[in-house]
């Protein structure tokens, strides 16, 4: 395919129930009545993960660029893909043409004259670049993102079975994964910033907010990620909750917790230091309140700077963490601090949270900081003791590859 995939399907804002008005979002697309049968099937399989937005971003990317691959490239139907396909499928993801590839994120859809229509820069595959970095000129998948398309299209496929619309599962019958996915006999680091790097990034959100009143939240935002380890998708609204400053709340022993609905639709409560505390405070002076919300308030916990109401976008949240990135790296480089200055570039918002949990774990019992961040088990939570790989490095450390004349 030459030209440029078109994208099949909108934010879930834009939906209607596929399973009570299945022909409603194949208006505006011309499809083969086959292509009508994978969409429908399509449709109804994305829209039982309308729970959380995450959740369903991620498996619409991976099921909306197989059916472009289908249709487009090979040429055929959903329930017509065998185990060679979806290697062949795998294969392409791995390495997509120029015409599959954009260098931006960029919206599906947008508005025009009151409809929804194809936004033309959109590309499936986008090319990160990142400021202050070579620039990049070819796509390339993680092994976390493969292991993304198997065990979402694997899922979706027994979906497909289950509907009696494919007889089998492809993706299971891919016996030589170990082709794409590598495997590791060793523990990988969690990656996150240093204690050093964090001083700084700090420094330029606390200088930021001290110039300009807009940058509180900037401020807040960075010390709610590291500070309680929150997820970015547990800062803003969906269609699931609302983060208010109500759920910041007091106990009958003057401990305060905030209560939040985090991955899997799951709530916790998360211990809030009085760090994280004094922050809160801050941040509620430059809106103009008291100083500690009260039982029940329903002030969004980040609001929107231009109109009303709570942000929305996850988007936005990664942006603003990112410009305090970028000016962190560039502080740090006109500082001397090019070592430090460059393991910076490499950061993204998801690193506060991982920082986090790596410093406390430290600190703090494994089973206190397990429930705070929300992991399902205690070995997720064990992944952030990185004691071992300390002492296994310095056990290493002062090998001699040259020996000295008197051994």
């Amino acid at each position: 395919m030459k030209t440029s995939p078109q994208p099949i399907f909108d934010n879930l804002d834009y939906w209607s129930d596929p399973f009570l008005n299945p022909d409603a979002l194949t208006a505006g697309l011309s499809l083969k009545p086959e292509q009508r049968w994978d969409m429908a099937h399509s449709a109804k399989f994305l829209f039982s993960y309308n729970g959380s937005t995450a959740t369903f971003n991620a498996y619409r990317r991976e099921v909306e660029r197989l059916l472009q691959w289908t249709w487009g490239v090979r040429d055929t139907n959903l329930n017509k893909l065998r185990r060679e396909d979806i290697e062949a499928f795998v294969q392409f993801c791995m390495d997509p043409p120029p015409s599959w590839t954009g260098d931006k994120q960029c919206a599906r859809f947008r508005n025009h004259n009151g409809q929804r229509e194809a936004n033309p820069e959109w590309r499936p595959f986008v090319i990160s670049q990142k400021k202050n970095q070579p620039e990049v000129h070819s796509h390339s998948l993680s092994q976390k993102a493969l292991q993304a398309i198997f065990a979402i299209l694997s899922s979706f496929f027994n979906y497909l079975i289950q509907e009696q619309y494919c007889s089998s599962n492809p993706v299971a019958l891919i016996r030589q994964k170990s082709k794409f996915l590598q495997k590791s006999q060793n523990r990988e680091p969690i990656r996150r910033i240093s204690n050093f790097q964090w001083d700084y990034v700090l420094g330029v959100a606390e200088q930021l907010a001290d110039a300009d009143p807009e940058h509180e939240r900037t401020l807040f935002i960075i010390n709610c990620l590291l500070g309680m380890y929150l997820r970015i998708s547990e800062l803003v609204a969906d269609e699931r909750s609302t983060p208010v400053m109500g759920d910041f709340r007091v106990d009958h022993d003057h401990n305060w917790w905030f209560h939040v609905v985090g991955k899997g639709n799951k709530a916790r409560m998360i211990t809030v230091s009085d760090a994280m505390l004094a922050a809160l405070k801050r941040y509620r002076r430059s809106l103009g309140l008291t100083s500690l919300p009260y039982p029940g308030e329903q002030l969004p916990l980040v609001s929107k700077l231009h109109g009303t109401g709570p942000v929305t976008s996850t988007r936005q949240i990664r942006y603003l963490v990112q410009s305090v990135f970028d000016m962190t790296f560039e502080k740090m480089r006109s500082e001397g601090l090019e070592d430090e200055a460059t393991e910076l570039r490499s950061a993204t918002v998801h690193w506060l949270r991982h920082t986090g949990i790596s410093e406390d774990v430290k600190l703090r019992p494994r089973e206190h900081v397990k429930e705070d961040a929300g992991h399902s088990s205690m070995a997720t939570t064990d992944k952030y003791i990185d004691s071992e790989l300390r002492e296994r490095h310095a056990s290493g450390r002062n090998k001699k590859i040259k020996r000295e004349a008197h051994e």
